[in-house]
């Protein structure tokens, strides 16, 4: 009664999809050795106490990239940190820095998106994990421009030559609704990530996403199961 109670009383707008994408990360996380950078990180918090290293328990380095140097006050003195603008080329001598490129909830708010998207594959050598916003009340004061669906990143994916290993997204009912997706240059080395139960990517129905978070009431569904659709 407790959790479910803890449940409803979260936020609905922001947070409970944060928190699914959190869960999410933390099954696959682990799995990684090598060099991690969470792109566009922040101050690196997940908004549930913990930072977002710590999820990586194996990697061997963890960096953070932040846009803009003058922000570094707010940000705290964050340990390798870097600045990117993810809308310029990406530096050449960057190009292939880190085994796992890690974003989460970025992308709506640059412009450029196909090239910020490039410029996260071209980072990585082996994997690129994102998160991003199907269905989300806009928050135009940081910069709020896109919503993905599973079909546009698979395409985006491909587009930069990798290949998609695993992608969910929240059924939460009258919620936001966040896109979660593994993308690989060796998906022959993710096999245990793709055959995970929760893994959507084989999942034909695009319209099945969001079928939770935009619903009709019951008297309409009453009426369609008698008398069909209006």
């Amino acid at each position: 009664m407790r959790s479910f109670l803890r449940k409803q009383l979260t936020d609905r707008k922001f947070r409970r999809a944060r928190i699914w994408s959190n869960t999410e990360l933390a099954r696959f996380a682990p799995l990684y050795r090598g060099s991690v950078v969470n792109v566009s990180g922040w101050r690196d918090q997940d908004k549930e106490g913990r930072l977002y290293r710590e999820y990586f328990s194996g990697c061997s380095e963890y960096a953070i990239s932040n846009y803009r140097s003058e922000a570094c006050g707010f940000q705290g003195d964050l340990e390798n940190e870097f600045f990117l603008d993810l809308e310029e080329p990406l530096p050449m001598d960057m190009a292939g820095g880190f085994d796992v490129v890690f974003n989460h909830t970025t992308l709506e708010h640059v412009f450029e998106v196909r090239r910020a998207f490039a410029n996260l594959c071209a980072l990585s050598r082996d994997t690129v994990i994102t998160v991003t916003p199907f269905l989300q009340q806009q928050h135009e004061a940081f910069g709020d421009f896109w919503r993905f669906t599973p079909l546009t990143l698979r395409r985006m994916i491909r587009a930069e030559g990798l290949h998609p290993v695993y992608m969910s997204w929240n059924d939460d009912a009258n919620c936001s609704v966040y896109v979660f997706s593994i993308a690989s240059r060796h998906p022959d080395r993710w096999e245990r990530i793709a055959g995970h139960p929760a893994n959507r990517l084989a999942q034909v129905d695009e319209t099945f996403i969001g079928c939770g978070a935009v619903t009709n009431s019951w008297l309409f569904r009453l009426r369609k199961r008698f008398f069909g659709a209006p």
